[in-house]
């Protein structure tokens, strides 16, 4: 985080008490554990561990509890943020099986890109359903739970976080904590991990670049006529923290800096239960059979996100179709946490963001058809 040592605007007097806290309880140490516990304690614990497990099976089950639980709590707005960004992440998924990738990597490759992005939704689902859990509960009880959150390794940010949050109800502190706190989380264990330095970002480096639609996140909505549109935003140099942090501030403002769009957005979303495919928002331009003969050379059949008359869509797979559910192994231990200067990030951002995606995803849509055309005609 030396963004911020080498210049950090000065904190708003509450987000100070946030850092106060932080340093005093990291230099205090000795966090609780599962000995230190009652049977009823370590019961409730189990409990949500059966719980986040059902719910961890795959993308579709992990999107769809994330809009379960926000329905449930709609302080909580970040569950809402997940469930959108994770959507996402199983239409990247079933972009290596679809119409155009699967022409344009090799099985390997599709193998490689679609295990980085299992392992990143399921490590994050795995770390943050168990403090939604335990909110729940909290809630339930009249009183905090989140002196537990050690026991699921949680890093002490967040029970720091969380705690702010059970006194003082500020929805926006807490989803920007968790956004920090998730990409933070990711960072040594997905982002820097060797294998996915080898295997992704090194050998798959000028493919994510020039074929992946990777880089748009989508968030679909109803506009006034009930019709589907886009909203969203580009990232790029993915591999930077502070660039993936601060994605999430925008993805965030984009959801909830308008009560009416953030409604359309959770109404779109009730309405079209998340399945893999991106025929979920555009069955005009894909589907989830594919209407193309096999073998035949692919010829270009959209412009300006329109099918021309009489051609076959753009096949968009089910995610269950194409890809298996993965055995994950047990999340690596340890606490990103180590500069209380993370709270910088809190600060609020005035900006008005538009969202305007639609004009660069078609265009990477058409780049993406041109590619798989090429291919086509010479192999």
């Amino acid at each position: 985080m030396c963004w911020f040592k080498k210049k950090a605007p000065s904190l708003s007097p509450f987000l100070a008490a946030i850092q106060m806290e932080l340093k005093k309880k990291k230099r205090r140490g000795n966090r609780i554990t599962e000995q230190d516990l009652s049977a009823e304690e370590r019961s409730l614990l189990r409990q949500i561990r059966v719980r986040t497990q059902i719910s961890n099976v795959n993308n579709i089950t992990r999107t769809a509890a994330y809009l379960d639980f926000y329905q449930r709590h709609r302080e909580i707005h970040w569950a809402f943020l997940g469930h959108m960004v994770s959507r996402n992440g199983g239409w990247n998924m079933t972009d290596l099986k679809g119409e155009w990738l699967l022409a344009l990597l090799t099985e390997e490759e599709q193998q490689a890109f679609f295990s980085f992005l299992e392992r990143g939704n399921w490590l994050i689902f795995q770390d943050i359903y168990p403090q939604f859990l335990l909110y729940e509960e909290s809630k339930k009880r009249g009183i905090p739970l989140f002196y537990l959150l050690p026991c699921f390794h949680v890093s002490l940010f967040m029970e720091t976080i969380w705690n702010h949050f059970w006194r003082y109800n500020d929805p926006y502190i807490l989803a920007i904590a968790l956004v920090i706190n998730e990409q933070n989380y990711l960072e040594k264990r997905v982002i820097q991990h060797p294998v996915f330095q080898k295997k992704v970002f090194e050998a798959l480096e000028f493919k994510i670049q020039d074929f992946f639609s990777l880089n748009h996140i989508l968030f679909p909505y109803e506009d006034e006529q009930g019709q589907t549109v886009l909203m969203g935003e580009t990232i790029h140099h993915f591999q930077s923290l502070h660039e993936r942090i601060m994605l999430g501030k925008r993805l965030y403002a984009l959801l909830f800096q308008d009560n009416d769009t953030l409604e359309r957005a959770v109404r779109w979303a009730s309405r079209h239960p998340h399945t893999g495919t991106r025929k979920d928002y555009w069955p005009h331009l894909f589907n989830d059979v594919r209407e193309s003969l096999p073998g035949q050379p692919y010829r270009r059949r959209i412009k300006d996100c329109q099918i021309s008359e009489g051609e076959p869509r753009i096949y968009s797979p089910p995610l269950l179709y194409v890809w298996k559910n993965v055995e994950h192994q047990e999340a690596e231990q340890g606490d990103w946490f180590t500069d209380p200067s993370v709270v910088h990030y809190l600060a609020k951002n005035s900006e008005w963001l538009n969202g305007e995606i639609s004009n660069a995803y078609c265009k990477t849509l058409e780049k993406l058809e041109l590619a798989a055309t090429a291919k086509s005609h010479l192999f």
